[in-house]
């Protein structure tokens, strides 16, 4: 079977400084991962991130070693200015979370959660 991708939002923050955006598209996905299980794709900046279960699992099992409900992905994320990043993070309970928060510099952060169609 084909992995089929839906488009669950789409959206930009604009940057009113240089009349630039950040563009993010987050998709359902039937089929992530190694295992070909269903997924969020979250695209933005030319970087998509696959929340799956194999790399979703790792994520958990390193927040809850740290003791956190909100796991960063720092390797995932963009963050070279303090006025202006795109963060990703994994939010832990039931049901699991997408989170990404964007923010330019011209605009406060814009954060956005996205259920997680599994559990680990």
């Amino acid at each position: 079977m084909a992995n089929v991708k839906t488009v669950i939002e789409q959206f930009s923050v604009k940057d009113l400084e240089d009349n630039s955006a950040i563009g993010v598209i987050v998709e359902s996905c039937t089929e992530l991962g190694n295992s070909a299980q269903p997924g969020v794709q979250v695209s933005c900046m030319g970087r998509t991130i696959n929340y799956e279960p194999g790399i979703v699992e790792q994520w958990a099992y390193k927040a809850n070693k740290e003791g956190l409900d909100t796991y960063f992905l720092e390797n995932e994320s963009w963050v070279f200015y303090d006025d202006q990043y795109v963060k990703n993070y994994l939010v832990l309970g039931s049901p699991l979370k997408a989170r990404i928060i964007v923010k330019t510099r011209s605009s406060k952060p814009v954060t956005k959660d996205y259920d997680l169609p599994f559990e680990v």
